[in-house]
């Protein structure tokens, strides 16, 4: 009677040890790192950008705006954070319905998309890759188009320079 207990004890520990160890790394492979854009739909993006500009002091571009900041977890690295009006016509938040949408900074894309995939997210496109980061788009559970981005922030600071692009601090 002893050895049944101590043996149940046994692979009652080893089962819950496996579980947590997989509980962590799934938790670890999931890792939203910040906000990596706002975009949303208007009726004269020129005009709303102009706005923004004059009204709250962005120093905005042909794309709208970047914030620049300094990563939490290292603080000697920038971090961006995109803001975009789109024209109201656009196609790219579809097939959501939304007027806006929200890009997420990640890590580990790749990684994350497998997962999301074995969990049945809507994954409505593949995983694009620039010199600036990686990119996918995924479907939350209301029909929010949500876009997922692995940055290379050294690569995306390069191009708003190339670009004349100025941030906001």
């Amino acid at each position: 009677m002893i050895l049944a207990i101590a043996t149940s004890f046994c692979f009652g520990f080893a089962f819950n040890t496996i579980i947590t160890k997989q509980t962590k790394h799934q938790m670890q492979m999931k890792k939203v790192t910040g906000i990596g854009g706002v975009f949303f739909k208007c009726k004269d993006t020129k005009k709303m950008k102009e706005w923004y500009q004059i009204h709250l002091g962005l120093n905005t571009n042909q794309y709208g705006t970047v914030f620049e900041w300094w990563q939490g977890a290292d603080n000697t690295k920038k971090g961006f954070t995109q803001w975009s009006p789109f024209k109201e016509t656009t196609k790219y938040f579809e097939p959501s319905a939304k007027d806006f949408m929200i890009n997420y900074r990640v890590e580990n894309l790749q990684a994350l998309v497998a997962e999301l995939k074995k969990q049945n997210v809507t994954i409505t496109d593949t995983i694009e890759t620039y010199e600036y980061g990686k990119f996918v788009h995924i479907m939350d559970i209301e029909g929010n188009k949500i876009e997922l981005w692995e940055p290379n922030d050294i690569e995306y600071e390069k191009l708003g320079i190339q670009i004349g692009s100025k941030t906001t601090k």
